[in-house]
């Protein structure tokens, strides 16, 4: 970890990671799972279930796969760990339930008062059409969105940043929840990046990557680049 104090005129443009850093993904993932898992009467505690979601998750996302296809899987996997026999439409229901994954509190006004300063960015592993339901949902236009769709591979494969960095101008700080799929790779590039340490119930896989500053809230951190 750097003991540099962050200097926000180093950088033009913010990126962030979108599902963990922006949108609650742990709360939407569990309000749709546990729900379907009791109507199967299948009992398992939080923890087992994200922890699970990391396992699955990053093995389904393969090359040139859509995030939806990559969470149907992700579903029948869940199913064939737990015992029971999902129809299609429950295989679909993971990601249609993406479009009422809420925003942390702090995502909105943060995201709002850094656009004053900074051009903002989205590398996200996600569908396009997914990714306009959570803008919506923040209130905020990106200056620059990366997908895996837009890309054809995920993070934590390098290219998605490469991709992102060759269409912003000028210095990037990377923002991001998940040390595996973004602060590990990113740093690989010799960006920038800041761990928000958010709670976690274990959706995000587990990495030991160098860090360079962490905060445990967006708004911790515009706070330390002096952001209201």
């Amino acid at each position: 970890m750097s003991d540099a104090k962050l200097d926000g005129s180093k950088y033009n443009t913010l990126t962030f990671d979108c599902y963990g850093t922006l949108i609650d993904w742990e709360n939407g993932i569990l309000g749709h799972l546990q729900p379907l898992l009791h109507a199967y009467y299948v009992n398992t505690i939080d923890e087992f279930l994200l922890r699970l979601f990391s396992e699955l998750e990053p093995a389904a996302q393969t090359d040139g796969r859509s995030y939806r296809e990559v969470l149907g899987e992700v579903m029948q996997q869940i199913s064939k760990r737990l015992a029971f026999t999902p129809n299609n439409e429950i295989l679909d229901g993971l990601a249609n339930s993406m479009k009422n994954w809420q925003p942390f509190d702090d995502t909105k006004p943060v995201l709002e008062a850094l656009k004053r300063k900074f051009k903002l960015g989205i590398i996200s592993n996600v569908d396009n059409d997914l990714f306009a339901h959570s803008q919506a949902l923040m209130g905020v236009q990106f200056d620059h969105v990366t997908t895996a769709q837009d890309v054809g591979v995920y993070k934590p494969n390098t290219k998605m940043f490469e991709h992102a960095l060759a269409e912003i101008e000028g210095p990037v700080l990377h923002v991001a929840q998940s040390r595996f799929h973004d602060i590990a790779p990113a740093s690989k590039l010799g960006i920038d990046t800041v761990w928000i340490n958010r709670s976690s119930k274990g959706a995000a896989k587990p990495d030991e990557s160098q860090l360079h500053w962490t905060f445990t809230s967006l708004a911790d951190f515009a706070n330390a680049l002096g952001v209201d």
